[in-house]
């Protein structure tokens, strides 16, 4: 007698099946459900920008106080994410994966996120905001690296582009919240984000993680080559930044100063909605509304336009292209200009979000340690968001909330001589 499980695939076996990349083409679903994830990190962390600084404004009347607590949460990156990253490069090729860190992360997360707009003094919503933060960065680099597990070396710019179109549904979805929630209830409004990022992350396990072993891409020439073996995340560090030669620590550099000026005015656009075109704070927190939807739609063609445009001259593009807008927001004071200011900067930012990874991974030595060379993208731009909201504040603080984004227009012009220099330097040297 012939047993069933002998004839019919079971339906674990169809789902491996399909999360198989047929010859050379990319893992499409494997994809689809990485993006997945990073939406469900990502949509906590977007309400978090646009809601908590009006949070410590019930405190702090100092901008540039506020954009320095801003910056807090993302300078404990620096600290937990290379020796995360590093574990997370030990668990890789287990049949685990990395999911263990990813989803006791999102748990432990969720609990000070929702506390939020419960708490009723300023040291109870301290505590919330460094809680979460120290827990959320911990593992936050570990679901970005996720995608490195599945893809190919030669997709993975693409896939990011899918990943990234994630991102921005995150931001449409906080502005979302901010416009018909969060007048209404705060607590739902920061209540809704992580519960969906449990959810969500746990289909995504549930889909690819539970077949990790089985779906995952396998540098199997590498290893018997004998890639360099790293005996801790420092020394994985040192092997990257300690040749001068190297244009990692450039590369560093610019990611620095791009992600401390995007983060800066994602965390004072609400503010600077309330000071300066007199909205509502809901209304207000809706303006990257706009921005995030134009960076849905562009986001894939700016994908596939990198490969042929090469990666840092795509950033260096993206970020004159940031530039720009934040002068049309200040040339012209209203909601249309500055949803028109958005747009534009949001377009310059997803050039620079598809490629800055993927740039970073490229200079590797080994697959073996992407997880902790995205330690390095996240030390770059966690220290750039940690300083760039103070910086940006302080700037408004000596001035006006009116020459905000003036301000910041000055400072990303630092980030695009940066990448001009990267840019030149590969077409001088195209092996460094």
């Amino acid at each position: 007698m012939f047993s069933k499980s002998s004839t019919t695939p079971t339906v674990d076996t169809e789902i491996v099946g399909q999360l198989k990349a047929p010859g050379d083409r990319m893992n499409r679903k494997a994809v689809l459900w990485v993006t997945l994830a990073v939406f469900a990190q990502e949509s906590v962390w977007n309400l978090y920008d646009a809601q908590v600084p009006e949070q410590l404004r019930q405190y702090f009347s100092s901008a540039g106080a506020i954009g320095l607590i801003m910056g807090i949460d993302h300078s404990l990156g620096v600290f937990t994410q290379p020796t995360v990253g590093f574990l997370s490069d030990k668990l890789a090729r287990r049949r685990t994966g990395r999911w263990p860190i990813v989803l006791v992360g999102a748990v432990l997360a969720t609990v000070p996120f929702i506390a939020i707009p419960w708490a009723d003094s300023l040291p109870m919503l301290m505590v919330c905001v460094v809680g979460f933060a120290a827990i959320a960065n911990a593992f936050k680099g570990v679901t970005e690296t996720l995608i490195s597990d599945y893809v190919k070396p030669a997709d993975r710019s693409k896939a990011q582009g899918f990943v990234k179109a994630g991102v921005s549904l995150t931001i449409v979805l906080s502005s979302l919240i901010s416009l018909f929630v969060v007048d209404r209830s705060l607590h739902l409004a920061f209540a809704i984000p992580p519960l969906l990022m449990l959810a969500t992350l746990g289909l995504s396990w549930l889909f690819l993680g539970r077949h990790h072993s089985e779906a995952m891409v396998t540098e199997k020439d590498e290893e018997e080559a004998g890639a360099p073996e790293f005996s801790s995340p420092w020394a994985v560090l040192r092997a990257a930044v300690g040749t001068p030669s190297s244009p990692m620590l450039l590369l560093m550099i610019g990611i620095f100063c791009f992600a401390g000026m995007w983060s800066a005015q994602r965390s004072l656009m609400t503010s600077y909605g309330v000071q300066v075109l007199d909205l509502s704070r809901g209304a207000a927190g809706g303006l990257a509304l706009p921005g995030a939807i134009a960076f849905l739609i562009c986001v894939l063609p700016i994908a596939y336009l990198s490969d042929r445009l090469g990666q840092l001259r795509a950033m260096r593009y993206g970020v004159g292209l940031f530039i720009v807008g934040l002068l049309v927001g200040f040339a012209v004071p209203t909601v249309a200009g500055t949803i028109v200011s958005m747009v534009l900067a949001s377009l310059g930012y997803a050039s620079f979000a598809v490629n800055a990874l993927v740039a970073l991974w490229n200079l590797a030595p080994t697959q073996r340690v992407l997880g902790t060379y995205t330690s390095l993208y996240t030390i770059a731009s966690a220290s750039g968001m940690a300083l760039g909201p103070a910086i940006l504040g302080t700037t408004v603080d000596l001035t006006s909330w009116r020459l905000m984004l003036l301000n910041a227009a000055v400072f990303a012009t630092v980030t695009f001589m940066v990448f001009t220099l990267l840019a030149r330097r590969a077409v001088d040297d195209p092996a460094a």
